[in-house]
C-alpha cells in the first residue's frame, strides 16, 4: 500500500530512533513519530512520505505504553529542548545505552563491545547550571522569553524550565519588567532591529553564585543602574555583564564583553578543583554528573604520578586540572584564547604547577609540538565537539603511540567513526561507559578507553567463500538509499556526485562516465571529509565495503 502526506495510520511503536522518535510500521511502511514511546499504540498523520518510510505527527495515543509517563513540563511537546520527558527514566537509560552501542556497531564495525553500565542521574530535573533564553514578542505584541520550538525560531514562552534552576525565573522576571518599564525593544531576527537578543544565566551549583549576561544588538541598555539594582536583589548575584552582538545572524554570542557590576566570572567546583567561569567559557551544564564523568575519565587514564598527558579540546582546563592531580605533567590545547587564559588562571587558583596550555587547533598544535619539538605522551585525552576529531589529529595520535587514549564524546556517531580509525591502526577498544549528562533529552556522553594492542594479541577472521562469490547486484544499495541513510544517521545531505566520488575511492565501480563534469574545464566540487566519512559508514552498513 502506498502512503501519502496527510494519511492517517495506526501504529504499534516497536522501536526508538536516535532522536528519540517512536518507530512503527503500517503494511511494511516505516513511520517515525515524534513524542511516541516504545509500546504505544498510536494514530499518526503522515507529514512527509518517502518511498519506504515517512515521518508522522502524533495525533492520539490509543493505548499507552507501560513506559509512558506524564511529562513534568506542560510545554514538553512544543519545546525543542526535551525529547524524552514522556519516557520513564529507566527506559531513557536503555535508549541511550542502545544508541551508543548501535553507533559503535553500525559505524565503527565493532562487535562484542566492552560496555559498562550507563551512569545515570540522581536528580532528574533542575540540573542545568546554564541557560540561554531568546527574547522576542508574541503575536499579541507581548515581550516573551523562553525556548525555541523544535526546528524553528518561534519562542515558546516559559520562564521556569523544568531542567533549569529556580534563579532563572527571578532573573527573567526582572529583565522583562525592566524592558517593559522603559520601552526597550527585543531583537527581531527578521528585521535585524531591536536591542535585547538573549539572556544568558549561569549558576554555581556548589557556590550558589549567579551570573547574568545580556546579549544586545548594541553597546548598552537604557537605565543600566536601575537594572543592576533590581538584579542585585537576587541572592547570590555575582556577575552582571553585557555581550555585544550586532551581527545579523543566528549566532548567540558576540566577542565583546562589558562588565556592568561585580566580577567577570563566577566560581564553581568539580570535586576538589575550583573553576572560574566567564560568559564565553565552555563548562559542562550538569555539575553533579560531570564529576562522575571526569572521575570515569580519570579511572580510565590510570595515572600513577609518572605520566605525561595531553588534553585536547581542553576548554577552561576542566579535565586538564582533574588529570593534573594524578599526573606528572599535563598539556592542554584549546582554540579559544579566552578559554586558555581561564585555564591558566584556574591552574593558579588550584595551585597546580604541572600544567601547560596552548592556544590553537588541536590538529595543528599537536603535530607541531610532536614533530618539531619532540614532545610525547603516555596518555592522550580528547573531548572534542560534536564533529569529532580531525583526521590529521588522529594520525598524529597514532604516530605518538601513547599507552592509552581516553576519548570523551558528546556524539556517539562521530565517536564510532574516530574509534574505527584508531583501532585499525594499532589500538584496541577496552572499555566503553555511557554517562547521562542530559536527562529528558536524547543526548548522551560516552567515555572510552583505548590501549595499544599487545604483540600477542590476535584477530580471528571468518571467511565465507560463498559470500565472496556474491554478484555486484547483491552488494549494491541505490544512491537514494545511501542518501537517506546518511541523512538519518548523520543529519547530512549528500549528493550523488559525492557518493560516486567516495565509491571510486573505495574501489567500487560506478560507471566510466558517471557524474563526470559536462565541460573539460569545469570545476568539480570535492566531497568534504565529514560527508565522506558519513557515506563510507553507509557503504559499510550496506556491506558494500
Amino acid at each position: 500500500m502506498e502512503f501519502r502526506k496527510n494519511d492517517l495510520v495506526t501504529l504499534e511503536i516497536e522501536d526508538c530512533g536516535i532522536d528519540g522518535e517512536g518507530i512503527g510500521k503500517a503494511d511494511g511502511f516505516t513511520v517515525f513519530v515524534k513524542d511516541a514511546v516504545i509500546g504505544d499504540t498510536v494514530t499518526a498523520k503522515i507529514i512527509k512520505a518517502k518511498k519506504n518510510y515517512g515521518y508522522g505527527r502524533l495525533m492520539e495515543v490509543l493505548k499507552p505504553s507501560p513506559y509512558r509517563v506524564e511529562p513534568k513540563c506542560e510545554f514538553a511537546r512544543q519545546c525543542g529542548g526535551c525529547q524524552l520527558q514522556a519516557l520513564s527514566y529507566d527506559q531513557q537509560l536503555v535508549f541511550k545505552t542502545n544508541k551508543v552501542k548501535g553507533h559503535l556497531e553500525r559505524i565503527g564495525g565493532f562487535t562484542d563491545i566492552p560496555m559498562e553500565p550507563i551512569i545515570g542521574m540522581d536528580e532528574l530535573f533542575h540540573y542545568r547550571n546554564k541557560a540561554q533564553f531568546p527574547v522576542g514578542r508574541n503575536k499579541e505584541g507581548k515581550i516573551v522569553t523562553g525556548f525555541y520550538a523544535g526546528r524553528t525560531h518561534n519562542i515558546i514562552e516559559n520562564r521556569d524550565c523544568a531542567l533549569g534552576v529556580a534563579e532563572n525565573k527571578e532573573v527573567l522576571d526582572c529583565v522583562i519588567a525592566h524592558m517593559e518599564k522603559y520601552g526597550i525593544e527585543p531583537y527581531n531576527e527578521a528585521t535585524g532591529k531591536g536591542l535585547v537578543r538573549h539572556v544568558l544565566i549561569r549558576y554555581g551549583y556548589f557556590t550558589k553564585e549567579v551570573m547574568v549576561c545580556l546579549i544586545l544588538n548594541g553597546n548598552k541598555i537604557p537605565k543600566e543602574e536601575q537594572l543592576v539594582k533590581s538584579l542585585c536583589e537576587i541572592p547570590g548575584m555575582t556577575s552582571i555583564t553585557i555581550n555585544v552582538n550586532k551581527k545579523h545572524s543566528n549566532v548567540i554570542l558576540g566577542e565583546e564583553i562589558r562588565l556592568l557590576w561585580g566580577q567577570e566570572y563566577i566560581t564553581d567546583r568539580i570535586g576538589d578543583i575550583s573553576y572560574q567561569i566567564s560568559p564565553l567559557s565552555f563548562y559542562q551544564v550538569n555539575p553533579m554528573q560531570t564529576q562522575k564523568l571526569y572521575a570515569k575519565a580519570l579511572e580510565y587514564a590510570d595515572l600513577h604520578g609518572e605520566e605525561t598527558v595531553w588534553d585536547l579540546y581542553c576548554g577552561i582546563g576542566t579535565i586538564s586540572l582533574f588529570l593534573a592531580q594524578k599526573a606528572k605533567f599535563v598539556r592542554g590545547v584549546e582554540i579559544v584564547p579566552a578559554a586558555i587564559e581561564n585555564a591558566k588562571e584556574n591552574a593558579k587558583l588550584n595551585g597546580l604547577e604541572n600544567t601547560e596550555f596552548f592556544v590553537g587547533k588541536a590538529e595543528e598544535v599537536l603535530p607541531r609540538e610532536y614533530k618539531k619539538n619532540g614532545v610525547y605522551a603516555d596518555v592522550i585525552v580528547v573531548d572534542p565537539p560534536r564533529k569529532g576529531c580531525d583526521e590529521t589529529l588522529l594520525e598524529t595520535m597514532v604516530e605518538m603511540n601513547p599507552d592509552r587514549i581516553v576519548y570523551v564524546s558528546c556524539d556517539s556517531a562521530t565517536l564510532a567513526r574516530d574509534l574505527k580509525y584508531l583501532c585499525e591502526r594499532g589500538y584496541e577498544l577496552r572499555k566503553v561507559c555511557p554517562v547521562d549528562q542530559f536527562g529528558m533529552t536524547v543526548h548522551v556522553e560516552t567515555v572510552v578507553l583505548l590501549s595499544q594492542q599487545k604483540p600477542d594479541d590476535t584477530i580471528e577472521i571468518d571467511l565465507d567463500l560463498d559470500e565472496l562469490d556474491a554478484t555486484s547486484a547483491e552488494l549494491k544499495a541505490t544512491y537514494q538509499e545511501i542518501k537517506d541513510y546518511v541523512l538519518k544517521e548523520s543529519g547530512l545531505k549528500v549528493s550523488s556526485l559525492y557518493i560516486s566520488q567516495v565509491k571510486r575511492k573505495c574501489g567500487i565501480e560506478v560507471g566510466e562516465n558517471y557524474n563526470l563534469p559536462k565541460s573539460e574545464n569545469a570545476r568539480v566540487p570535492q566531497c568534504p571529509k565529514e560527508k565522506e566519512d558519513a557515506i563510507k559508514a553507509a557503504l559499510k552498513y550496506y556491506a558494500m565495503i
